[in-house]
């Protein structure tokens, strides 16, 4: 053992390991394991980043200023009541910092977005996964589970790997269950998916009082995942804490520059909404025909559950064998399922194909 140690909790984290993007042997891949937008990049977003090209040179602005502005234009929030990172995890990372550590504890559910414990264990906070209903996150047993040294909650909803949603009421009863001491940290990554009308991604709850933050993302519908762009929207002391605690130039200036242009794609949320409630739809029920259990799921992916760990494994090695690549959901203690991100119309039906031949035993 070395001499230098870091503090006991750091040496119990697993690091994160991202979705696989090559498979040894095959030319053409189809990733399908990161839950990235299925139409790229928007066009907008392309052209406002190459044309940083010539000032890269140039320090970003530290506040994100034209970022905020448009984030607010787009949701009809107060830009000062925006903090924008280096991806939603830099702002999930920075709370937990900021109001966790040593002798706190943080609540989850248990197969909530694995960022949260890893942040949770960086801290030195004690991470408490609670046990879900039916894949969906149990509030009566979430609130049961925070105890004294609680000051942390964190809901992401839709979950991912899950895909599964609470209804606006439910949230804004767990809410109402905590105390005044505790954050709540609504991840809303996936809201733009929603249609449910009895949804609200955290706007509501965050105007209403002063301890819950919403978190967001440019990197699912926005189409922006490789520049690692997120914000969070929360009370005006909580904002101020971030500010205090974030990197002075954290975004950087081609980042903000596609974050913007996005933003005003025309349609492009419409058609990628549209396109993932139909698909979704079409590849849940096409591999449910085939034996397949396919969860509900509220953002761009479906979570597929074969029954046991072996029997998903060997699905995964018939779809990579296919050159389509899906994540295995060991790391979520759901070791019997792969998540499926809803590609194109072509890359649905591949995965389909492919899981039908796999089902016949081909």
């Amino acid at each position: 053992m070395p001499a230098l140690l870091p503090r006991p909790s750091i040496l119990s984290i697993e690091p994160y390991v991202g979705g696989e993007s090559k498979i040894p042997g095959v030319n053409r891949i189809v990733k399908l394991s990161s839950n990235e937008g299925a139409f790229g990049v928007p066009p907008g977003a392309q052209q406002a980043y190459a044309a940083m090209a010539a000032e890269l040179h140039r320090y970003p602005d530290g506040g994100a200023t034209a970022l905020r502005e448009a984030i607010g234009r787009r949701f009809g929030l107060d830009p000062a009541r925006i903090v924008c990172g280096n991806g939603s995890d830099e702002l999930i990372g920075a709370l937990v910092m900021a109001y966790g550590g040593e002798g706190t504890e943080l609540v989850m559910s248990a197969h909530g977005f694995i960022m949260y414990d890893i942040a949770g264990r960086y801290a030195g906070c004690r991470v408490i996964k609670v046990p879900e209903r039916n894949l969906t996150a149990d509030v009566d047993a979430m609130l049961a589970a925070v105890g004294p040294r609680t000051r942390l909650v964190f809901l992401a909803n839709p979950n991912n790997p899950t895909g599964s949603m609470l209804p606006a009421a439910e949230v804004a009863r767990l809410r109402a269950g905590l105390r005044e001491d505790v954050l709540l940290v609504l991840d809303s990554a996936y809201a733009e998916y929603v249609t449910r009308p009895d949804y609200d991604p955290g706007t509501a709850l965050v105007d209403a009082g002063g301890n819950t933050v919403m978190t967001r993302t440019f990197s699912k519908v926005f189409g922006l995942g490789g520049v690692r762009l997120g914000w969070a929207y929360a009370p005006a002391h909580v904002i101020d804490i971030l500010n205090r605690v974030r990197g002075p130039f954290n975004v950087n200036a081609p980042a903000m520059a596609a974050g913007i242009a996005a933003l005003a794609e025309p349609g492009w949320v419409e058609k990628s909404v549209a396109h993932n409630d139909a698909w979704r739809a079409k590849l849940s029920e096409g591999l449910r025909a085939l034996g397949i259990a396919v969860h509900p799921s509220e953002g761009n992916f479906i979570l597929a559950d074969f029954g046991t760990a072996e029997r998903a494994k060997a699905a995964d090695a018939a779809l990579k064998a296919r050159g389509l690549i899906v994540r295995a959901m060991a790391a979520y203690s759901l070791p019997q399922a792969l998540r499926i991100t809803i590609g194109t119309a072509e890359e649905c039906g591949m995965v389909q194909d492919a899981l039908a031949g796999f089902m016949r035993g081909a």
